[in-house]
């Protein structure tokens, strides 16, 4: 990886910025397919089928038969570790719910607010050259503790018309039965707009290509929600000398396997880390099976050499990265400091591969800086927050005049009326 050195405030403004592709091609493909998806439904997913996927579909939701079948083709031990994740994943988001409290703001006004799921959500799970089943946890089961009571799964099949077993399975013990074999921004679009086999949905979650990134940003246009804006995966590494360099860079190379528009960035105030690290990277990529990916992605990566603790935090809040590794034994003393990032993992122990797939947290993260002004997917992403108030006859009296006087002043005199009513009728 390139190092910059001890970068002015200009330069960082111009480091922390993504790496840009043409965009213009990508969202001409993209409309043209959710306009097909939103004209001819299910014809429209067949013929993606057969032109992306190579496969003639006969039915596209998954039958019963197949999930039973998808059972049989997971491992023991594969079932094992999905048990611990889900475990997990469960126990960390339903500590995210919250006692509704009513608070009087005077005598006899009472507000409150309280949950309420969304009804109707769509997932889109990946299952291309990485299968994500991990990403049917992560957006499952928050899911299921909301109490959304339509719960819809797209992914794509392979050449033989099937889902890939881990996620039919994870699927399965979630409780998620409305099962799609479709992909890409077709998916999308069939959960905007709903189809013969698929359900329209209010929010659509999930990670994908650049094709599903824009489907999701473009399907805003037509009011459906989605998790975040998204880009490509990144991390970004603060490593002191008292780093292990092995560690950090399998951290990297954990994150530039994702894909050749991933970016990994390593930031230190010591050159020589810097120097072992990216030595440490260029050894272990060799042995890796994704390394033609890992490789590219590095291209986009860089490391940058500050001068103490503090610049190293500075140049992250300024990043905002996806994941943050604080690859210290000192990682506790970096948190308050830390003010833009969509997870943080604080020492030698904690990889980013844990948040990824077992610790609790979800890995639904924002890309691309969006970390400065959006959080993870959490318990409240399923949510919605309704405010309620009652107001008794003390209540309308003691306020009744603050909005009377409030209302005149905007010229709304029909606001005013609907106060000055009911005081007349106490008087």
């Amino acid at each position: 990886m390139k190092i910059h050195k001890y970068p002015t405030p200009q330069q960082i403004q111009t480091l922390v910025i993504r790496p840009a592709f043409d965009r213009a091609e990508l969202t001409q493909t993209v409309t043209d397919i959710l306009e097909n998806v939103k004209k001819n439904g299910d014809a429209a997913l067949r013929e993606y089928a057969r032109k992306f996927d190579k496969v003639e579909l006969k039915s596209l939701k998954v039958s019963e038969t197949e999930i039973a079948e998808a059972r049989e083709k997971v491992s023991e031990e594969l079932k094992a570790a999905i048990e611990v994740a889900y475990q997990n994943i469960k126990k960390f988001h339903a500590a995210q719910q919250s006692e509704v409290e009513k608070i009087e703001t005077m005598p006899g006004v009472v507000c409150w607010r309280k949950n309420r799921a969304i009804d109707k959500v769509g997932l889109y799970i990946p299952g291309g050259t990485a299968p994500l089943f991990s990403s049917v946890l992560m957006l499952g089961v928050p899911a299921k503790i909301a109490g959304c009571r339509e719960i819809v799964l797209c992914s794509p099949p392979d050449k033989s018309g099937k889902i890939h077993p881990a996620i039919l399975y994870t699927a399965d013990i979630i409780g998620i039965k409305n099962i799609v074999k479709v992909g890409g921004a077709q998916a999308i679009g069939a959960m905007t707009f709903g189809t013969e086999s698929v359900p329209k949905v209010f929010k659509i979650f999930g990670p994908g290509n650049q094709y599903v990134t824009k489907a999701k940003e473009t399907v805003q246009t037509y009011g459906t929600a989605i998790d975040m804006p998204a880009g490509p995966s990144e991390v970004l590494v603060i490593a002191d000398k008292t780093c292990v360099p092995a560690f950090v860079a399998a951290d990297l190379l954990s994150q530039a396997e994702h894909g050749a528009d991933s970016q990994v960035v390593l930031v230190s105030d010591d050159a020589e880390t810097i120097e072992k690290i990216n030595a440490e990277t260029q050894r272990q990529l060799k042995d890796l099976p994704r390394a033609e990916f890992a490789a590219k992605a590095l291209e986009n990566s860089f490391a940058v050499l500050v001068h103490n603790a503090e610049e190293a935090v500075g140049f992250s809040n300024a990043y905002a990265p996806e994941h943050l590794i604080i690859a210290s034994e000192n990682s506790d003393g970096y948190i308050e400091d830390i003010r833009n990032a969509g997870s943080v993992f604080l020492g030698n122990y904690a990889c980013e591969s844990a948040g990824d797939y077992a610790s609790g947290t979800n890995h639904t993260l924002p890309t691309s800086g969006y970390a400065n002004n959006y959080s993870g997917v959490s318990l409240d992403s399923f949510v919605k927050k309704i405010t309620f108030q009652k107001l008794t006859k003390t209540g309308i009296q003691n306020l009744g005049k603050t909005i009377e006087t409030m209302a005149e002043a905007e010229e709304l005199y029909a606001h005013k009326n609907a106060v000055t009513l009911r005081l007349k009728s106490l008087s």
